[in-house]
């Protein structure tokens, strides 16, 4: 017996009601959405995220490297901190990545939001 006077101790009720909670979730097909992995392609003038499990992100708009930190937000939202980016001119290469403030995963996509709310564009998760 606890203190409380439970046979079982807190820990173990509490354990069986997060996992219930999962179980709820997984039937109802709502399966928390992972953001960890590569973003985009990893080929010459196109955009790419890195999203580790240690909080940073790395990657680059096409032309130059970014690096920052990311935390998980509601709803398996994505909230990136301010990247640091290398000014590297690069001709044709649009760097709307590195304004990035929030992205949503919809399945194999990330779909990315500036400071405003602005949807700025979509990155494929990567193989």
């Amino acid at each position: 017996m606890n203190r409380y006077g439970w046979g079982r101790p807190a820990g173990g009720v509490i354990g069986l009601v997060v996992a219930a909670a999962a179980l709820v979730a997984c039937a109802a097909g709502e399966e928390p959405a992972d953001a960890v992995g590569t973003w985009g392609e990893d080929a010459e003038g196109q955009p790419q995220l890195v999203i580790d499990e240690d909080g940073t992100v790395s990657g680059t708009d096409g032309c130059n490297r970014m690096t920052g930190t990311w935390s998980e937000g509601e709803d398996q939202d994505v909230t990136f901190g301010e990247f640091a980016v290398t000014q590297m001119a690069c001709e044709g290469v649009d760097d709307w990545l590195s304004s990035a403030t929030m992205g949503e995963v919809e399945g194999d996509e990330l779909v990315l939001y500036d400071g405003s709310g602005e949807q700025i564009g979509t990155l494929t998760r990567g193989t």
